[in-house]
């Protein structure tokens, strides 16, 4: 999501955060931006050899997507550094990928394991005093590109990434941000102007599918060529974490029904419990896994549901966040993966269930459809439909050739290093087409913009 997420910061929406006065937050990079060191240059000046990509992500938000990116982006040539703090959750995230984070000036608070409100309270403060130190940096060396993977601040209301962003963009640096999710989730229509500001200061950006492209065209008049589609690539797929082809259940014994993620409204878990109601009158012997953190209430609620379902005994209700390792155990256990999403822009959890080669249930939202097709390598049903959510899971706990069929189909989506290459070079022809802007900043004619080849993740040989 381009703004801000629990999905990788660890906080469960809803979470009561003190944030710093807006006068307090680096007040002296607003009057920056006011008066730069150096102002008109061009995006990418020929005193380079290499692209410098300052790759923007500060609290973290996305830090595995980070990682995997940059990675791939160094074997392109070029020189990216990646601006995020140490990711508190998994601290050995860049480290295991050989990326060395470079946030600004402090890389402390994630260091150590605080309660939630003391942690996301020092974060804001990190978060400002390394703005300031960055603005200070890149008046005398600015990046050739600097690309947005977050903006937490801006959910926030305090537009103080903004006033960064509007600084590197007048020391020359071209601007790119990577639309994880177009609004904050569940948000309504709270946050449309702020980040139509966002959107309007980029000179492209990237999302994940056609139909996403098509919404950020029609809802924030982003110009057609100013949006990149570029596929999101596969996580966990090292020798050391992928995980073997689907294990088959033992006769007689439950099959393993897999729900796991960050718990949001979005997710659709109280949809997925009507339908395991159903699934659950026809006697068969299976069993439904929901693994994840999120906001107490909505965790509340939906064990209040499965009480209330009678659903005790077949639901396994697992609150709470599970490290890498953990969670790559849970997939190994499971023999179907299912992703109930009302909504949804793009998705890394559907990455991890492709890479992890498993039977699969989702709904039938454009971005799923983009990725899986029904009966060959994935069942789709319509969001809200209980009957037809009911059916799909029955029909693969009833059917374990079915089910080992679509797990073979599935394996063929990742392609591992490959997949992130190919992204990797599509990244690089974006940055190359926006850094040979003319002093009006005007993209040549057909370069920009230009539809590039979607990456297809097939012929696995992640092992």
């Amino acid at each position: 999501m381009f703004g801000s997420s629990p999905y990788l910061t660890g906080t469960p929406r809803g979470t009561k955060v003190k944030a710093l006065p807006q006068e307090s937050i680096v007040p002296q990079l607003r009057d920056a931006v006011e008066d730069p060191l150096h102002s008109g240059t061009d995006a990418c000046p020929d005193r380079k050899p290499r692209l410098r990509v300052f790759m923007m992500d500060l609290l973290s938000v996305v830090a595995y997507y980070d990682a995997y990116l940059c990675q791939a982006l160094q074997s392109e040539d070029i020189s990216v550094s990646l601006g995020a703090i140490t990711y508190h959750l998994d601290r050995s995230c860049f480290d295991k990928r050989a990326i060395k984070n470079d946030p600004g000036l402090l890389d402390l608070v994630g260091r150590f394991t605080l309660p939630t409100i003391v942690r996301q309270t020092l974060k804001v403060l990190e978060m400002s005093i390394n703005l300031l130190a960055l603005a200070i940096r890149f008046l005398w060396s600015p990046p050739d590109v600097v690309h947005v993977q977050y903006l937490p601040m801006l959910e926030r209301h305090v537009p103080v990434e903004l006033w960064f962003l509007r600084l590197c963009k007048r020391l020359g640096s071209a601007l790119v941000c990577t639309v994880h999710d177009i609004l904050p989730h569940d948000s309504g229509e709270v946050h449309v102007q702020s980040f139509q500001r966002a959107y309007g200061m980029m000179d492209a950006v990237i999302c994940h599918s056609d139909a996403v492209k098509e919404q950020l065209i029609a809802q924030f008049n982003i110009e057609h060529e100013r949006v990149w589609v570029i596929p999101h690539g596969p996580f966990f797929f090292e020798p050391s974490a992928s995980a073997a082809p689907a294990v088959e259940t033992e006769v007689g014994a439950d099959v393993i029904v897999l729900c796991q993620g960050w718990i949001r409204p979005y997710k659709g878990i109280e949809f997925l419990l009507d339908s395991w109601e159903q699934v659950q009158r026809t006697g068969v012997k299976a069993r439904l896994i929901i693994a994840g953190s999120g906001e107490p209430g909505l965790l509340n609620v939906i064990r209040e549901k499965v009480s209330f379902l009678g659903l005790n005994d077949s639901v396994e209700l697992s609150f709470r966040f599970q490290s890498v390792d953990e969670m790559l155990a849970c997939y190994k256990s499971a023999d179907i993966v299912v992703y109930p999403y009302k909504a949804i822009t793009t998705s890394g959890a559907l990455m991890t269930g492709i890479t992890q080669r498993k039977a699969i249930v989702a709904t039938s939202l454009p971005l799923f459809r983009e990725v899986l097709q029904h009966g060959k390598n994935a069942l789709l049903c319509s969001y809200g439909d209980t009957a037809q959510l009911a059916s799909a899971l029955l029909s693969l706990i009833r059917d374990p050739v079915l089910r080992h069929r679509l797990a073979r189909e599935t394996a063929t989506l990742s392609r591992g290093t490959g997949a992130w290459q190919e992204i990797a070079a599509q990244t690089k022809s974006c940055y190359s087409a926006i850094c040979s802007l003319t002093s009006s900043r005007a993209i040549p004619s057909g370069q920009a913009g230009r539809e590039v080849p979607a990456v297809e993740f097939r012929d696995s040989e992640a092992a």
